[in-house]
């Protein structure tokens, strides 16, 4: 059996490095750190998700602010809701939840978060940053994803890395982080060919291509350490069933699978986390983490 790469551990050493500088932050400030979440309309899953990170503000002494207006606003109404968080002096970061109504020009709004507040890490600024190798925040899951491999002491340096997906949100900045780290990276995609191949080569592959178990065991070298990224609801029995999820299926009607085929991975990789309780929970802690070091650089 492989390792099984424990994202709520990780998330768990994360906070508690995170408290003593949460209690120096408080001290300069005179008031905890802000974090402004934006959820615009009622979809369930960002919804679902928007929950998460405020009670992971309120686990670990955040203040949080949501500010949720109408599906219908338009892009200028909501440009006018972010210039208020961007001048509120108890607003240290902001965060809007992906995707936004087709109305709204996704574009414009993570550009008019102001770079000091960029909770995501998603403005080109920081991501300039990123590529310079600058002090910054960054893409909340690859942060979490380095946190992992490196409290589970996976060595990146010299080592062979294959990203599977190229989104701004994971795969690039993900494949910026382990090339800092000495990887050797190669990013693959839809329309590479022999996938397959290109993924077997590599020590680590990052699955993030956002299509329900399409890693199988012929993409992974025996040993290798497999992250899923990926997390897709499995509503057909027959196909849970074959991916192991016959129990969970049973249970709630439905199933949840990420990119990588769960039992051909603990078939041949070394190391691997789960879908769920592998990259999740670190998403949110590097959240938290990147709110933190925004209010360090205010006070």
């Amino acid at each position: 059996m492989p390792q099984i790469l424990d994202g709520k551990i990780v998330r768990e050493e994360i906070f508690a490095n995170l408290k003593p500088r949460l209690a120096a932050v408080q001290a300069k400030l005179g008031r905890p750190p802000g974090l402004a979440v934006v959820l615009v309309g009622e979809d369930p899953a960002s919804k679902q998700y928007v929950q998460n990170k405020i009670k992971g503000c309120a686990d670990l002494g955040i203040c949080s602010r949501k500010v949720a207006p109408a599906a219908t606003i338009s892009t200028e109404q909501l440009l006018k809701e972010l210039d208020k968080l961007n001048h509120d002096p108890a607003i240290d970061a902001i965060l809007v939840q992906m995707p936004l109504p087709k109305q709204v020009d996704s574009r414009k709004v993570l550009e008019a978060v102001a770079p000091g507040k960029d909770a995501d890490g998603f403005h080109p600024l920081n991501v300039g940053h990123l590529v310079a190798g600058r002090p910054a925040p960054r893409a909340c899951t690859p942060a979490g994803i380095m946190e992992m491999l490196k409290y589970y002491r996976i060595a990146v340096d010299g080592r062979k890395a294959a990203v599977v997906g190229r989104s701004d949100i994971i795969g690039k900045p993900m494949a910026l982080l382990l090339l800092q780290a000495n990887a050797t990276v190669t990013v693959c995609h839809s329309r590479t060919p022999n996938l397959a191949e290109e993924c077997h080569r590599a020590d680590i592959i990052v699955a993030a291509i956002g299509k329900p178990a399409l890693i199988t065991a012929d993409f992974i070298r025996r040993g290798a350490t497999v992250i899923d990224v990926g997390t897709s609801r499995i509503t057909d029995r027959a196909e849970a069933e074959r991916l192991g999820r016959a129990n969970e299926f049973a249970q709630k009607g439905a199933a949840w699978v990420g990119d990588v085929n769960p039992v051909d991975v603990e078939k041949v990789a070394g190391a691997y986390s789960p879908v769920p309780g592998g990259v999740g929970p670190l998403t949110i802690a590097m959240l938290m983490s990147n709110t933190v070091q925004l209010a360090e650089q205010h006070g």
